[in-house]
């Protein structure tokens, strides 16, 4: 199947509070830039900038200092172009 659409962010919503140490890109290669921002999980409207952060090895980004996610709460994850 050919997607029609496909957003250049990625969008991590959560159900739980959560403390996020690190997370996995698919396809962003390593070395990529990507920063961090919070949106309003209802709306989706982008809030502050809560980091920047390089693309490691596989996809993975690990960040310097944790995320802590109330439920309920989403961020997005753009990389650079």
């Amino acid at each position: 199947m050919i997607p029609l659409h496909e957003d250049p962010w990625f969008t991590f919503r959560f159900a739980d509070d959560r403390r996020i140490p690190r997370f996995h890109l698919e396809g962003v290669p390593a070395g990529a830039k990507v920063t961090v921002v919070a949106i309003d999980p209802v709306t989706d409207e982008r809030r502050e900038v809560l980091m920047t952060a390089v693309v490691g090895a596989d996809g993975w980004v690990d960040l310097e200092a944790p995320l802590l996610v109330r439920a309920g709460e989403a961020f997005i994850v753009t990389p650079e172009p």
